[in-house]
């Protein structure tokens, strides 16, 4: 695992462009000549004009430019669009003017900060070495230690003389190794531990690497990761010391298997510890990562090109995939996951996925907060039609063994579903819309299982919720589920979402929801209705719509049912559906929305001015029919007169 030979990987890194920067006098431009000559010159240019370093410099062969900047105590434009342009700064003050060390925390490093476009390493650069005063007798870490408490984005700090030829070269290697390696990502100086990130994609990497599941790597086990990520392969003498090494300082990390997780990690954090992190970014890299620590966009080879009324599913492969997930992780096999079974499952990818919005509290749970087998499949059918990228991404840090092309799927589109009057879909998206305080958010909590509460709070912003609906009916399976994703789009949210002409492409049904009680409700839930109907007539969207009449345990205001039936006759869809929460009294609202999503071509409301441009088509469409049978007529006729007159014509 120490051997380096041939196993380096940069990222795909073909330069570092260094920016070097500091007070007048400090030895920027000698700095630059002296790494570039190999010798100092007492006749240096104010700025030397861009440097290359060539690409066997250095071991990494990545090939260096170096930039000076003008002497100056403030910032120039020309000074600021050159650090817009820097991958590392290279940062100097002179060993013999104190004053310059000071004005790099009372100046330089606060005014890098305040370019907040300019996120790099920071390498802090003592100069003149030679010159320093022998009675100083502070060394360079109690120098520097307060400095890189407050900036943490000071990567290292050396010191240096070009007059001596003194880690000239140390300065730039350690500036291009900020760049290819950098500590940030993958260590905390402050508590000098692993960052949790690099830890989980370590964890992953082990686990691929522990062939017979035991929890440990062996020597072959080991032997054959120091092959994949170093291109040589380890001597038993040397595994041996690897192991003895890591047993000395945490017996846990080797068992009488190998070498265990703990100690996996430990190695790496000693690496680092001794600043090797190219050793550690070797192993990332080889394994696909990339400087943030996530897989790289070319290892999600699924290609997600779309039309906009498609949609994209678990296939069934990964959906047997995920219920082995379940199964591994249920340890207690009480048929859920805990809050910790699910950290666990994700802890092998950058972050878990649902531990925020939207997908947090998307999904229902049992009393101890734990998932179904059908709710863990919910929350990941919500994942991927909403980010299938994530989605996907997310099956690989898990372990998904297929071809991740073979993990996803892409629906029919929904224009066709239409005209083939059937769908194929086994996750429907339904958008649920209506006035203030009508009942949307308690018609989401009851499809997760939320107990209903009398208390309003008010929706502020688009909220997801996401469960399995059992079929019932003459042509569908018994137990058939399909999945079921309600979007709650607030009053306020309609005009922001209706401005996308492609808006209502990805919802396989829209529900609009009425206080049975108010009828001003009523009237609102109408209007949005019209509002949603006009736009997918227009935009060429349209999508089944369904009238959900609210707290049917109060009594309804005047004309109500009469206004209702109304309303869904008019525009040919189905008649309201009672529904009171309250009561739990449901009826069968779930079933009936995904029965409707089902039968795209059925439940579109049709408004006024669509019935006007359909009749108008038809009249337009009848007008042509006759224009072109007349046509036809008149060229029958004209070919049976030029056939009369030439017989004429012979007979004659």
């Amino acid at each position: 695992m120490a051997s380096m030979a041939g196993g380096m990987d940069n990222a795909g890194r073909t330069g570092v462009r260094v920016v070097v920067l500091g007070d007048p006098g400090t030895g920027k431009s000698s700095l630059v000549v002296s790494v570039a000559t190999e010798t100092f010159s007492e006749n240096v240019p104010p700025v030397v004009p861009p440097t290359r370093l060539p690409a066997d410099y250095f071991p990494d062969r990545v090939p260096i430019t170096i930039v000076d900047t003008p002497s100056s105590k403030e910032m120039s434009p020309n000074l600021v669009a050159e650090l817009k342009q820097a991958d590392v700064v290279v940062l100097t003050y002179a060993c013999d003017k104190p004053a310059t060390l000071e004005r790099l925390s009372t100046y330089w490093l606060p005014e890098l900060r305040r370019m907040e476009q300019v996120e790099v390493p920071v390498i802090v650069v003592g100069c003149k070495l030679d010159l320093r005063d022998e009675l100083q007798q502070m060394s360079l870490e109690q120098v520097m230690s307060p400095i890189m408490q407050q900036f943490r984005e000071i990567e290292t700090c050396i010191e240096c003389s070009a007059l001596k030829q003194i880690q000239v070269p140390e300065v730039f290697y350690y500036a291009q190794k900020a760049v290819l390696h950098p500590t940030a990502p993958l260590f905390d100086q402050e508590s000098q531990t692993l960052k949790p990130r690099c830890v989980r994609a370590l964890k992953r990497i082990f686990i691929l690497c522990d062939n017979d599941r035991d929890g440990s790597l062996s020597d072959t086990e080991l032997n054959d990761f120091q092959v994949r990520c170093f291109n040589a392969p380890l001597q038993p003498s040397e595994i041996a010391g690897v192991k003895k090494v890591v047993q000395e300082k945490l017996p846990e990390g080797v068992n009488e298997r190998g070498l265990t997780l703990t100690g996996f990690l430990f190695l790496h954090a000693l690496f680092i510890e001794k600043g090797r992190l190219e050793t550690t970014w070797t192993v990332l890299r080889k394994f696909g990562y990339d400087n943030d620590i996530k897989l790289r966009k070319d290892l999600l080879p699924f290609s997600f090109k779309r039309a906009p009324d498609q949609s994209v599913e678990l296939s069934l492969e990964a959906v047997d995939f995920l219920k082995g997930v379940f199964l591994m992780f249920d340890m207690d096999g009480d048929g859920a996951l805990r809050p910790l079974e699910i950290e666990d499952i994700f802890s092998t990818a950058p972050e878990s996925p649902w531990a925020a919005y939207p997908y947090k509290d998307a999904a229902e749970r049992n009393v101890f907060g734990g998932f179904s087998f059908e709710a863990f499949l919910s929350e990941w059918g919500l994942m991927t039609i909403l980010d299938p990228v994530a989605s996907l991404a997310n099956l690989i840090y898990l372990g998904y063994p297929g071809d991740p092309a073979t993990a996803l799927q892409i629906t029919r589109r929904r224009r066709l579903d239409q005209k083939r009057q059937q769908t194929q879909r086994n996750v429907f998206q339904c958008y649920v819309f209506g006035p203030h305080n009508s009942g949307k958010s308690a018609l989401l909590n009851a499809l997760i299982g939320r107990t209903f509460s009398d208390e309003y709070s008010p929706t502020m912003n688009q909220r997801f919720a996401v469960n399995m609906v059992e079929l019932a009916g003459v042509r569908i399976m018994k137990g058939a589920r399909k999945t079921l994703i309600t979007r709650e789009i607030p009053e306020d949210g309609v005009a922001k979402l209706l401005s996308d002409r492609e808006s209502l492409a990805a919802c396989d049904i829209a529900v609009f929801v009425h206080d049975s009680s108010d009828e001003k409700s009523w009237r609102g839930a109408t209007e949005l209705l019209v509002e949603v109907a006009t736009h997918g007539e227009n935009s060429g969207f349209d999508v089944p719509c369904l009238i959900v009449s609210a707290k049917d345990d109060l009594d309804p205001y005047t004309l109500a049912i009469q206004d209702s039936t109304r309303v869904s006759q008019d525009m040919g869809i189905e008649a309201p559906i009672p529904v009171s929460m309250k009561l739990g009294d449901l009826n069968n609202v779930y079933r009936r929305i995904i029965n409707a999503a089902q039968n795209p071509h059925l439940s579109i409301p049709e408004t006024e001015a669509g019935r006007n441009r359909k009749q108008y088509h038809k009249i337009v469409n009848r007008s042509l029919m006759f224009v072109s049978v007349g046509v036809a007529v008149a060229l029958v006729g004209l070919a049976a007169y030029k056939v009369y007159a030439k017989r004429k014509n012979t007979s004659g």
